[in-house]
Order: C-alpha cells, then sequence, then structure tokens
C-alpha cells in the first residue's frame, strides 16, 4: 500500500515515513468539529482549532491518505497571492481590504515556516523569493502595469516586489529569451508532501484524530455521511478542494482542472552555476497557460504547467496524472526555457486537480445557524492562501477576534458552473484560447485582446 502511495509523486516517493494508511473510520462516530479533507485546508483548520482550544473533539476524514490530493502533489510555491487579485478584493472590501487581504497572505508564507520550524516538520522551507521572466514585450507590459498598480495602490515597496533588467533576471535563472522580469520577495520552495504529512503529525501530537481509507459520500448539518459509518458533529468543515465533485450535490461548486509536472534527476554542482536559482527562488514566465518550477532541496528541477484537457462531467481519471502528452509538451517546454538541461533524465511524471470556481475567486466561510464551513478555490495558489484559510475558519468557528475573520473572501459565494456539456465545451474552449493567446504574443509582441476577452468572461 505504501508503495502504491509513492507511486502518485516525486514528493510522495521523497517524503520520508510511512505512507501506510491510518485506521479507517469503525463506526458512527460524534465529535464537535468533523473536518471532510485530509488537505492543506483541512489539517491547518483542525491545527488552529486545537492551538486555540485543546478540548475540541477534532476528526478528519479522508478517503485516501493526508496529503493524497493537491497537497502533497503540487509545485512547493508558498506564494503569498491568490487567483483573485487585489482589484476584485477591493471591489469587495474596499482598498482597506484589499490590502488586509495581500498583507494577510504575504504573512501566511511567512507563518507556515513558522509552524514548520515550531513543529519540526521537515519540509524543506526556503524563502527565496520567486522570479517571473519576461520572454517578450507583452510579458514585460503586463509586469510593468502589475509592479505600478501594488506599489501606487496596495502599499507594497521594491523589497515586495520590483522589476528586473534582463541581465539582472538572468542571473536569477540562465534562460532563454529574456527580456526582462519580476522579482516577488513573498514565496517560499518546500516539498509540498513532506509538509501536509507533518501537519497530520502535528494534528494528532495536539489531539486531533484523523481517520483515512474514509469516503465522505454527502454532508448535511450535523452529519457526514461516509461508506463507514455515520459521523454525527456540531461544526461540518468541506474542505477537499479540487475532489468536491465527488460529494453528493456538489458536482458543480468547483471545477477539478489538471495540473502536470515532471522532475529531473539530480543536477550537479557544475550545471547549477550555469543554471542560476543559488537562493531556491521559484520561477515562472508570463505566459497565460501557467508554468511553474523550482530548485528541490536535493539538486533536483520540480517543473509543472497547465492546458491537460478537462474530463467530462468533472471526472478524475489518474491515468491523465501519470502519463500524457502533457508531460510531453512540459518536458519539452523546460527545455526550451532551459537548453542545458537536455541530457539531464526526467525521472518522475505526475500531477492533480486543483479546485476552481467559476468566478475564479477563492473563498472561506462558516454558516453559524447551519453549522457548515468551507474553504478552498485556490486555482493552483493554495499552498499559503490554505494557511490562511484554515485559520481563518478555526477563528470563525471559535469566535476568536482576528484581523481575519472579515476579510473580502470570507463569507463569498461564486456561482456554480454550467451544467455538462456546457461546462467542457468552456473550460476546454477556454484552454484553447489562452493557448493561441500565448503564441500570438509570442510571435507579435503585443499583449492579446483574445486574452482579455477570455479573462472577462471567466470572471
Amino acid at each position: 500500500m505504501s508503495d502504491r502511495y509513492r507511486a502518485r509523486s516525486f514528493w510522495h516517493d521523497t517524503c520520508g515515513g510511512s505512507l501506510e494508511p491510518r485506521p479507517a473510520l469503525g463506526g458512527d462516530s460524534d465529535v464537535d468539529v468533523a473536518i471532510v479533507g485530509g488537505g492543506y485546508t483541512g489539517l491547518w483548520t483542525a491545527y488552529y482549532l486545537l492551538t486555540i482550544d485543546p478540548t475540541i473533539r477534532v476528526m478528519v476524514i479522508e478517503r485516501d491518505i493526508v496529503g493524497f490530493g493537491a497537497s502533497g502533489r503540487n509545485g512547493g510555491w508558498c506564494v503569498g497571492e491568490m487567483a483573485a487579485g487585489p482589484k476584485r478584493h477591493e471591489a469587495v472590501g474596499g482598498n482597506d481590504g484589499a490590502r488586509r487581504l495581500l498583507h494577510a497572505l504575504h504573512d501566511s508564507v511567512d507563518e507556515v515556516g513558522r509552524v514548520a520550524e515550531r513543529e519540526e516538520i521537515d519540509c524543506h522551507y526556503a524563502k527565496g523569493g520567486a522570479i517571473r521572466l519576461a520572454r517578450n514585450r507583452a510579458h514585460l507590459a503586463r509586469q510593468r502595469k502589475e509592479v505600478e498598480l501594488f506599489h501606487g495602490s496596495y502599499g507594497l515597496a521594491e523589497e515586495d516586489m520590483r522589476m528586473l533588467g534582463a541581465d539582472e533576471a538572468r542571473t536569477h535563472l540562465a534562460a532563454t529569451g529574456v527580456v526582462g522580469g519580476m522579482f516577488f520577495a513573498h514565496t517560499a520552495a518546500l516539498h509540498p508532501a513532506r509538509l501536509v504529512r507533518g501537519l497530520g503529525d502535528a494534528v494528532e501530537r495536539l489531539g486531533g484524530k484523523i481517520v483515512e481509507g474514509t469516503a465522505a459520500i454527502a454532508i448535511q448539518p450535523g452529519r457526514v455521511a461516509t461508506d463507514r459509518g455515520e459521523v454525527n458533529a456540531e461544526v461540518v468543515v468541506r474542505a477537499l478542494e479540487g475532489y468536491t465533485g465527488t460529494l453528493e450535490g456538489n458536482r458543480r461548486s468547483l471545477a477539478p482542472l489538471y495540473s502536470l509536472m515532471v522532475a529531473t534527476e539530480p543536477i550537479d554542482d557544475a550545471l547549477w552555476e550555469d543554471i542560476g536559482l543559488s537562493q531556491r527562488e521559484t520561477f515562472t514566465d508570463d505566459r497565460f497557460m501557467v508554468i511553474y518550477g523550482q530548485r528541490t532541496a536535493e539538486g533536483r528541477i520540480a517543473f509543472g504547467g497547465r492546458g491537460a484537457p478537462y474530463n467530462f462531467g468533472s471526472r478524475i481519471a489518474s491515468s491523465v496524472e501519470q502519463r500524457s502528452r502533457t508531460h510531453d509538451k512540459i518536458i519539452k517546454t523546460l527545455v526550451e526555457l532551459l537548453p542545458m538541461l537536455s541530457d539531464v533524465a526526467i525521472t518522475h511524471r505526475w500531477g492533480g486537480v486543483l479546485g476552481v470556481p467559476r468566478d475564479w475567486f477563492p473563498s472561506v466561510g462558516f454558516d453559524r445557524e447551519s453549522g457548515m464551513a468551507w474553504g478552498g478555490g485556490y486555482v493552483g495558489e493554495g499552498v499559503a492562501a490554505a494557511n490562511l484559510a484554515g485559520r481563518t475558519i478555526a477563528e470563525l468557528i471559535t469566535e476568536t477576534d482576528s484581523p481575519r475573520i472579515d476579510l473580502p473572501w470570507v463569507g463569498h459565494q461564486s456561482r456554480l458552473w454550467e451544467p455538462e456539456p456546457l461546462r467542457w465545451l468552456g473550460i476546454n474552449g477556454a484552454l484553447r484560447i489562452m493557448g493561441i493567446a500565448d503564441r500570438t504574443e509570442a510571435i507579435t509582441g503585443r499583449k492579446s485582446r483574445l486574452a482579455r476577452m477570455m479573462q472577462r468572461v471567466l470572471s
């Protein structure tokens, strides 16, 4: 069983410790808070609940093992930003609310590091910042506009975010076609599976109960129905992200979109001198079909990207995650970016689904009357955001006063995705259009009007 889980990703393969599942739910049970989902959102919620009040009876219900999903397979970017940017947060909570949410996300990057140190979670945390390369004039124009916006409207300074000239950008990462770039300080690289597995252990040390191999079938006020029995609870927390559609009645809540990754063999020091990333900066560029990478603690490159088609009916297929033509495209993109890797072997291919709300606006909330809470919809930027979500949900449940409980994403409700086949047509059509926009910008150097139109449709 442990070997089966290690095969899910490079991160699972190298996370250390046992991956044998914890015992399943042994029948009907009563707790104070039942949390459905053993990923970052669920475990951070449990962690902060027990930190605030050690007497709370908390149970985390996980279908597979802790960290099986996106929390154990992502790119290892702990980044202080969110899919819905500050302009949309400002429309909800004013400029002050947008600023406070932005700074709360920045603090969450540091909070992950603080907890990892306090709980002795060896997750290879390194806050080296993020490099966003500009590889054509359209990329550069978008970055300049973004830096001006964040400095002028949201109070960021040069030490938070700044533009880079082409030569300086290449000193961080010696990629091809670089015309400039942007540095964002509030980002750490980490080993995601080590973080989530260590967080599960910390929750148990604090007195929380985790049951694995237990599939939640339906949730409702005061009750979680599973394939192993019923859990009665005053509060039920939905924390399933891309797997939300597996719950009865939630197929249209969040769309599961694939993000796929590869990892290289360990790279020797001489080649790293040519590549860069000496501070373990994470890296990307400004294309619409997102790519992302990091230098791992053991000297590999873990690199991923979007673009795998959405499956009809929100179906999740493990065959797509392990080997697909999209993996081949990701490898080609990596070598185009860094040609010195052409002879470096790829040792792992994997992927998973991320949760996407219809308006691309992540949210958290708690309805005290029904006892139902939720968090998620991170659109692939959930490592730091899930920490903020779990902390906020715990404070809402316990009525703990904090600067987080009234941030603009609290209580936000996204509209449902369209029914099939409209959902399949819309998502896959959008993926194709964004790919065309990237190719157009690379050729012309001008910002794509097609992409701007699509972004308005998706918001």
